[in-house]
């Protein structure tokens, strides 16, 4: 079990609820990083008095460390900081809850350190899944799921002697915020609109991605990585409810499924006391009042992010970190009102069709191919 903790990414929605569960747990926290949000980190150092407190932005640090004149506590900034906080040798787990692919490297640094790493970073695999799997084999790292989807399977995976066994993995997907809604209608769709999730609280940008399903085919790409499937392998049904978070169906025709509330707290928790299971305060699913559960297919025609993650799955290479690069930045200017909401996937498809796709990649690859579609993006915008 978890004794001591880094949280990457702190001040977020999944930060948040983390330290949530290390107060009830009675954790030890090593590092704390953010990005921009001083006055929340600064309450959140004064509390679990970590060795080390981090901001990406390196004016933000010059003003946390003012702050913090008063505390034993070393303030660092930048990438280096990120890289520094996931390698603290004290600390045995790593929770990796920073937006985006500057996730990448400290998890890979965590990971060269034997960390237990409880993932909420989805671009990571996405990015460079075979890389980061391979290392994690070759330095016997452990990673263990965060988002709700891959640890319901990893749960329903527990009972499993032999990976053969396995027909497929069934990701459950709420629908968004647009569920229902045409092609056409999403056009005139808004950030405030998109920002309005029927059953979750998340940040904005995974929840903009939860709208044009974006989200959804990230996990496609993150289930085939992490359990070492093919795309053909992983499917997505939508369930309204997120009262199944998602399924394992065997060779027999038999499904193991994970239901509970919509509440990142269980998945977290599970993360750090995994393989044991510790009591939780929390409300508990209550099957005689959840009412109805329903199943729809997913419409990947007003829907394409779908359909492009899942081709940028099968594709491989580089492909995958042209996907997500892109869609960060156009998702980005979408919410500050550059973009509609179709531009997002018209912007990532132009992506994949300037830059060249480079196959069994290096980690500076996948960084170049990341870089290049966020120019790709940002010359459009203009």
């Amino acid at each position: 079990m978890t004794k001591m903790i880094s949280v990457l990414g702190s001040t977020g929605s999944i930060g948040r609820q983390t330290l949530e569960v290390v107060r009830e747990l009675g954790l030890s926290v090593a590092a704390l990083t953010a990005s921009t949000q001083v006055d929340l980190i600064e309450q959140q150092v004064r509390e679990f008095k970590p060795a080390l407190a981090v901001m990406y932005d390196r004016d933000a640090a010059k003003v946390l460390r003012e702050r913090l004149h008063d505390m034993d506590v070393e303030v660092a900034e930048g990438p280096e900081g990120l890289l520094r906080a996931a390698s603290l040798p004290q600390a045995d787990t790593v929770v990796t809850a920073v937006v985006g692919s500057v996730g990448l490297e400290p998890t890979l640094a965590a990971i060269r350190r034997k960390k237990r790493i409880a993932l909420a970073n989805k671009e990571t695999l996405v990015c460079a899944g075979e890389l980061v799997m391979a290392e994690a084999e070759r330095c016997g790292a452990e990673i263990v799921p965060v988002d709700s989807e891959h640890s319901a399977i990893f749960q329903s995976l527990q009972g499993c002697r032999d990976a053969a066994e396995v027909q497929r993995l069934i990701l459950t997907c709420s629908g968004g915020p647009f569920f229902g809604r045409s092609y056409e209608e999403l056009e005139k769709m808004t950030a405030a609109d998109a920002l309005k999730h029927p059953n979750w609280s998340m940040g904005a940008k995974i929840t903009v991605d939860s709208a044009t399903l974006m989200n959804k085919g990230l996990e496609v790409i993150e289930a085939m990585r992490l359990y070492r499937m093919d795309v053909e392998q992983v499917d997505v049904v939508i369930h309204r409810q997120s009262i199944i978070h998602s399924l394992v169906e065997y060779r027999d025709g038999a499904m193991i499924a994970q239901l509970g509330t919509p509440d990142m707290k269980l998945p977290i928790r599970y993360a750090f006391t995994y393989p044991n299971r510790a009591a939780s305060p929390d409300k508990k699913l209550d099957l005689l009042s959840c009412g109805d559960l329903t199943f729809h297919a997913p419409d990947m025609e007003a829907f394409p992010c779908l359909r492009i993650a899942r081709e940028c799955g099968k594709m491989g290479g580089t492909s995958c970190a042209i996907m997500n690069g892109a869609n960060e930045e156009a998702v980005f200017a979408f919410l500050r009102g550059e973009v509609g909401f179709n531009e997002i996937h018209r912007l990532v498809e132009r992506a994949l069709s300037e830059i060249e796709v480079k196959y069994t990649p290096c980690l500076q690859d996948i960084l170049e191919a990341d870089a290049a579609a966020r120019a790709v993006v940002r010359r459009h915008l203009k």
